[in-house]
C-alpha cells in the first residue's frame, strides 16, 4: 500500500490511518495557501456550525483552471480539503473541476462507491466515518462551485 505521493505505507497501516496522515499533512503544510494574484474567480464559504471559513481564488483562462489558491481558517479537515482541491483542479478544464466537486460529494455521502480515478480525492474519504464532519470536507468544494459560477 502507498500513500498519494507513492511512498510505501508503514507495515500494518490501515486506510483510515493513511487518510488521517494525508489530511494532517495537508493541514500542517497546505499547498497553494495564500492570495492568488491575479485571479479571475473568487468565492467565500462559511460553515456557521463550526466556524470554518474559506476563500477560493482561481485563474481561469480558455475554460481551464490555470491556477488555484485558497485561504482558510478552521479545522484541519477544512484546511486540508482546500489544499487538496487546489492541487487537484489546477490545469483541469472547468467542467472537470465541477465534476470532481460532484464526485467528492457523492463519495462522501455514500451515493457512489470509490473507483478508478478517485485517487486524488482519497485522503478526504476517511471523513465518511464521521458524518458530522462532512461539511468540513465539502466546504472548499462548494466554494469552488460558487467561484466558478461567479463569472
Amino acid at each position: 500500500m502507498t500513500d498519494q505521493a507513492g511512498t510505501p505505507a508503514p507495515e500494518g497501516a490501515t486506510l483510515e490511518q493513511l487518510y488521517k496522515a494525508a489530511v494532517l499533512e495537508h493541514s500542517k503544510r497546505p499547498r497553494n495557501h495564500g492570495p492568488l494574484a491575479p485571479c479571475s474567480h473568487e468565492a467565500r464559504g462559511i460553515n456557521p456550525l463550526c466556524g470554518d471559513r474559506i476563500t477560493i481564488q482561481l485563474r481561469v483562462e480558455d475554460d481551464r483552471v490555470r491556477a488555484a489558491g485558497f485561504t482558510a481558517r478552521g479545522c484541519a479537515i477544512a484546511r486540508a480539503s482546500g489544499s487538496i482541491l487546489t492541487e487537484v483542479i489546477a490545469g483541469r478544464a472547468v467542467d472537470e473541476a465541477r465534476q470532481l466537486a460532484a464526485r467528492l460529494d457523492a463519495l462522501l455521502r455514500g451515493d457512489a462507491p470509490p473507483g478508478a480515478g478517485d485517487e486524488p480525492l482519497a485522503p478526504l474519504l476517511g471523513v465518511r466515518a464521521f458524518p458530522a464532519r462532512l461539511r468540513c470536507a465539502t466546504l472548499a468544494w462548494e466554494t469552488l462551485l460558487d467561484a466558478l459560477a461567479s463569472r
